[in-house]
């Protein structure tokens, strides 16, 4: 019988890999489908006809035929369909939607473009990689400071918003920034590590497509 759940994505992306991680920490095996963007399968009919934007990731949960786009999204929707990582309460929901917004905005964008500019992917003038390492290193003080005196970024437990920003700090060394200027993220980063389900980015994710184990 085939997993509930169907992730399609390649394991470039950072948005993939919090999916994906979601998926393992609450214990949901997952059909992954590998695409080929460097061969433009992603703007291909067969993908776009599940996935408007033409992007990564897709999730398709079988139980109801709901494509899914936005890792946001998905990941909001997991949280309601697994019970697990929505937050303890109504607040813990509210604030974890908050800092999944706040990360889009000001850590993400940043961190994503610095990588694929020092990885060669996206090539751009130096005046951009300094804007987006300024905008990454500003965003990175802003979690550390809030992550002092704290084990989550909400309330008592890890949730979604944990799961959403490690997305990126997984990524921050590829784009030239040092965590070791972050002691609060690195010891968070080891907490968050330490979760029953956790794999990291190159284990979860490979380069072909695989059925659940």
């Amino acid at each position: 019988m085939p997993a509930r759940f169907e992730l399609h994505g390649i394991a470039f992306s950072g948005p993939t890999y919090k999916v994906g991680l979601l998926l393992s920490l609450a214990g949901e095996p997952f059909d992954y489908v590998h695409v080929n963007m460097m061969q433009g399968e992603h703007k291909q009919p067969p993908h776009l006809s599940k996935q408007r934007y033409g992007q990564v990731p897709l999730l398709v949960d079988r139980n109801n035929g709901r494509h899914l786009c936005q890792s946001a999204a998905i990941m909001e929707y997991l949280a309601d369909m697994t019970g697990k990582f929505g937050g303890a309460n109504l607040d813990e929901r509210l604030l974890a939607r908050e800092w999944m917004y706040w990360d889009f905005d000001r850590l993400a964008s940043n961190v994503y473009r610095a990588r694929t500019i020092k990885l060669g992917i996206r090539p751009a003038g130096p005046e951009v990689l300094e804007f987006s390492m300024a905008g990454g290193n500003a965003a990175l003080k802003v979690l550390d400071e809030h992550l002092a005196g704290r084990n989550w970024i909400v309330g008592e437990g890890a949730t979604i918003a944990d799961i959403d920003i490690y997305g990126v700090v997984a990524f921050a060394d590829d784009g030239g920034f040092d965590l070791g200027a972050y002691p609060n993220i690195l010891a968070w980063v080891k907490r968050f590590e330490a979760l029953p389900g956790f794999k990291g980015r190159k284990d979860l994710l490979p380069m072909e497509s695989r059925a659940a184990a």
